[in-house]
């Protein structure tokens, strides 16, 4: 299944937020993740859907959870889910 819009944008502001708070440019973050400059910009203007691994690269190379990059679902708390999860790890 493909990620909505809304997804993707959300990614994109992540990467994008935490690159530049923690003051890192483009290049500098390419470099660290091992990433050319290029692709890195096709994902932040959203021409490039970045992979898992990617996504785990930038995270590493900013020193940040991969998680910041995918939000809590609507309507459902941590705590909801992780009831759930095990819930259903029970009955395996």
């Amino acid at each position: 299944m493909e990620p909505s819009r809304e997804q993707l944008t959300y990614v994109i502001e992540q990467i994008r937020g935490v690159r530049t708070r923690k003051g890192v440019s483009q290049l500098e973050l390419s470099l660290k993740a091992h990433l050319s400059q290029s692709f890195l910009a096709s994902i932040e203007t959203g021409k490039k859907q970045p992979s898992v691994l990617t996504l785990i690269k930038i995270a590493q190379a900013l020193n940040v959870s991969p998680r910041i990059f995918f939000p809590e679902p609507k309507g459902v708390s941590r705590e909801q889910l992780k009831d759930e999860i095990i819930s259903l790890l029970g009955s395996l």
